[in-house]
């Protein structure tokens, strides 16, 4: 033990006395394993840690699918059936997300909602950490109304009042008792800050239509021993039963169960994994640089180590000497990399906060610690064994001497090393080439309408103040007016959804004097319902027809009797006009007209009938990158309003003015409407392209490290070679050799170098980029273009690297060398 103490206060004092290569090794390794534990600590909260819930292993998400529809919502009759006839579940809840109007305290806001059944609490295993959460007897139609509020909005909105249960806010209108606050770290479903009782709304005719999918998902956990496979079989034979039971609503439908850590992670599993690979790549270029320095500097202490071996040390005793000094560079590199690590984590989620899931787990837990830990000591014998045991072969008579140069083996190693930094660098470059390319490509995808000086907010009232479609469509038609009233607006508009979002809601139909189609064959649209200028002021092209006009309104319903239509069906009664989009022309009518053709809405024979009076371009509903590929449809507004609609503002002014103006405007219309989800097209596209953004940005970034490490490697290499090989250089001009015939020697050692390490490249890059297919858009793994641009580009920078020491080379003075010799 006292040996190991001395070995690292020498080990110190070395490394003290050359300041500056200890700065550039501590500084590479802080960056590559600061990197690197900054994406360990994503991949630990996001894939490796647990969900926050008591055995969470158990828990499975399920939703309903058909064979047009892989991830439809569940109608709530399907649910009970689940429920009631499930042999695998402990408990089963469902959820959607909604918003409510809480007014009454202060300005009126919009709060997203989690309309949930008793159960989903009861299948997480959480409760109120004030309160209580709601009973399976409020969770039923009448029931009380009574919210389960989270810790963020009790904070936020009410101060944290300890008497926040005694409480009576009003939501939508109606009165609900606060029961409960639920834990800080409770967040599901995600982003929502309130909790109701879904069951209540089931007394809604249209909620007990099996047809109808009102956006529930669910929840289960497995009874203890049973297994996912067992729970699929399970609920296959419930759905085949009420595929025969109900063949109109649930023929070819079927139950689709995944693990609930599943819907938390998304595709983003194998995108975390591929950047953990290329950031190991850094940290192997730096082990490889830092190898290389630590050669050179075991060679200036040859002297050094053959006194020590004269004296009596063994070739351990040097190798460990060596070795600590290594592990000692690999500890302070490895804190400073801590120090990175969590202003890198500040760093990716202030770039794209929505692109990771769990985003708010993300710490420096003791997992990441431990990592941080192991890597340095890892990295510390990695880049410190190689010279550790070269500096124990130490030829004491000749090092002592002064006359053997022994320095054969070690360049060889030099030279290992830099094919290896430049083959890594090569695949990093290549991979980050792959990802610019691919940017830029959706960067340049045209979506089908502009985004140039568009901004939005939503606004959503409650259905009981405004009962009527005809008190509906007058709210908004009064706010479009009032907003087009104010500076600098060009035009104003209303949508039920707007693209890149994939806001629209589905809908089937069936093409008006053709067959009725097989259930399971049925058509879905992308639907979307739109007031007359919104196609000007999103500029989404008109092909063939017209647009929208004011007179497309249900006044064609006047003198119909529709007292005994449900609420749904007297809303889509009130249609009979659509617009599609070039792709429905093109597949339902090829080579024909489009305009004035009829569907049917839905598969009821008794549905209305709707008339084709245009054709627009298509847009981008889902995201730049997808595409669900079903037809688009247009609804106008003036026929089937909603209660929630999404405003679009095209004016010149400053969008933070436009806004202020336009709440005005709402407060004009009903001081108790609050505005919410506000921003620009610009930034609704930002967020569509932010985890392709995330992914490039940190793959260039690392890239360029190693780029730079691999350049720096190169120069190293060959300066050192230049400096060991003086006296050689020397002799080589006194006997006649030019200066041009050493420059190009010196260069083609160092092409050579670099040339092997790109073949190497090449080959790994061609195979491991094949990982990345579903990270990029519009672009071949293999790309040939990529190829070859970073192998020019690395050519380039390494002849510049390669240049400086063949220049160096040229001015060695015969004279002085032979003498120094």
């Amino acid at each position: 033990m006292n040996t190991i103490f001395q070995d690292i206060r020498y080990g110190v004092r070395m490394l003290i006395k050359t300041p500056a290569l200890t700065f550039v090794v501590i500084l590479a390794l802080a960056l590559g394993i600061g990197a690197n534990t900054a994406i360990f600590s994503v991949i630990n909260s996001v894939l490796l840690r647990p969900l926050p819930y008591d055995h969470a292993e158990q828990l499975l998400f399920l939703n309903e699918r058909s064979p047009v529809l892989d991830e439809m919502s569940i109608s709530y009759p399907n649910f009970t059936d689940w429920r009631n006839q499930n042999h695998v579940f402990d408990k089963i809840g469902v959820y959607n997300r909604n918003s409510y109007n809480l007014t009454g305290y202060g300005e009126a806001e919009r709060i997203l909602t989690g309309q949930v059944s008793a159960d989903l609490f009861s299948a997480l295993r959480v409760n109120a950490a004030i309160g209580r959460v709601f009973t399976n007897d409020e969770d039923k139609p009448g029931g009380p109304p009574v919210v389960v509020l989270s810790y963020g909005l009790w904070q936020r909105r009410f101060g944290g009042q300890t008497n926040i249960l005694s409480q009576t806010l009003t939501l939508n209108g109606r009165n609900y008792s606060v029961i409960g606050v639920m834990p800080p770290t409770y967040a599901y479903p995600t982003r929502v800050e309130m909790w109701v009782p879904v069951g209540q709304l089931s007394g809604d005719p249209t909620w007990q239509q099996r047809g109808n999918h009102p956006g529930l998902y669910a929840v289960a956990r497995l009874k203890p021993g049973a297994t996912q496979a067992q729970a699929q079989a399970d609920m296959d034979n419930i759905a085949a039963n009420l595929n025969k039971q109900y063949p109109e609503s649930n023929a070819s439908n079927g139950v689709r169960i995944r693990p609930l850590m599943e819907i938390f992670v998304g595709d983003v599993r194998s995108t975390l994994w591929i950047l953990f690979g290329a950031v190991a790549f850094v940290l192997l270029i730096a082990c490889a640089n830092i190898a290389n320095l630590l050669l050179a500097r075991a060679t200036a202490r040859r002297k050094e180590m053959a006194i020590r071996a004269a004296m009596g040390a063994g070739r351990w005793r040097i190798a460990r000497q060596l070795l600590t000094e290594s592990v000692l560079l690999a500890i302070v590199g490895g804190t400073i990399g801590l120090a990175i690590a969590h202003w890198g984590i500040k760093l990716i989620l202030y770039m794209s906060p929505t692109a990771i899931p769990r985003s708010r787990e993300i710490t420096l837990d003791w997992k990441v610690l431990a990592f941080t830990l192991g890597v340095s000591l890892l990295t510390g014998l990695l880049f410190g064994l190689v010279p550790a045991l070269q500096a124990g072969e130490v030829d004491v008579n000749e090092t002592l001497k002064e006359t053997g140069r022994g320095t054969s083996g070690r360049h060889w190693l030099r030279s290992s090393l830099v094919i290896v930094e430049v083959a890594t660098t090569m695949v990093l470059l290549i991979g980050a080439g792959l990802m610019i390319r691919s940017f830029y490509r959706l960067q340049n995808v045209n979506p089908g309408f502009s985004y140039e000086h568009l901004t939005s907010f939503t606004v959503s009232f409650p259905q009981k103040k405004y009962a009527t479609e005809e008190q509906q469509a007058a709210f908004f038609q009064r706010l479009l007016e009032n907003i087009r009233t104010l500076p600098g607006v060009q035009s104003a508009a209303a949508a039920s959804g707007l693209p890149l979002g994939n806001n629209g809601w589905q809908t089937s139909f069936v093409v008006d004097g053709r067959p009725q189609p097989a259930p399971a064959d049925t058509p879905l649209m992308e639907a979307c319902t739109v007031t007359p200028d919104y196609f000007r002021a999103m500029n989404i092209p008109l092909l063939h027809g017209r647009y929208f006009t004011d007179q497309d309104n249900r006044s064609f319903l006047a003198g119909r009797d529709l007292s005994k239509y449900d609420p749904g069906e007297r809303l889509i009664s009130g249609a009979n006009v659509i617009i599609v989009d070039e792709q429905f022309a093109r597949l339902h009518w090829p080579n024909e007209d489009a305009v004035s053709k009829r569907i049917r809405f839905g598969t009821d024979p008794k549905a209305p009938v709707l008339t084709v009076v245009g054709v627009v371009g298509r847009v981008k509903m889902e995201s730049l990158t997808d595409d669900s590929h079903r037809v688009q449809g247009y609804f106008a507004f003036n026929q089937i309003p909603f209660t929630g609609m999404t405003v679009i503002i095209k004016g010149t002014s400053d969008p933070n003015q436009l806004i202020a103006a336009a709440r005005q405007q709402v407060k004009n219309v009903d001081p108790d409407q609050p505005i919410y989800n506000i921003r620009t097209m610009d930034e609704i596209r930002g967020e569509s392209v932010a985890p392709q953004r995330l992914n490039l940005t940190l793959l260039s970034i690392f890239a360029g490290i190693a780029f730079v490490l691999a350049i720096v490697g190169i120069y190293g290499v060959m300066s050192y070679s230049v400096t060991q090989r003086t006296h050689e250089i020397g002799i080589r001009m006194a006997i006649g050799a030019q200066p041009r015939d050493v420059f190009r020697m010196i260069l083609r050692q160092g092409m050579l170098l670099t040339l092997l390490g790109m073949v190497v490249g090449l080959f790994g890059a061609y195979g491991l980029t094949r990982l990345m297919t579903t990270m990029l858009f519009a672009v071949k793994p293999t790309d040939p273009a990529t190829f070859a641009g970073v192998a020019v580009l690395l050519t380039a920078v390494a002849l510049i690297a390669c240049y400086i020491p063949g220049r160096r080379a040229t001015k060695v003075d015969p004279v002085n060398s032979l003498r120094y010799e």
